[in-house]
């Protein structure tokens, strides 16, 4: 399976399928699905619902 992007609408923060973001308590190969409803963007507290998929 391809890994998406994910662009926060706010910030520009990128997360990556494949890379996760560990430091921020996603392991690395979690669906987006999977990244808590509750989680917020690590640069500008964005809530999830303002992130977009975006080609790379």
């Amino acid at each position: 399976m391809n890994s998406r992007t994910w662009m926060c609408l706010i910030c520009g923060w990128l997360y990556d399928e494949s890379a996760g973001a560990p430091d921020h308590g996603i392991a690395p190969g979690t669906p987006w699905e999977q990244v808590p409803m509750n989680w917020t963007c690590p640069e500008c507290g964005a809530r999830k619902e303002d992130f977009e998929m975006v080609q790379i």
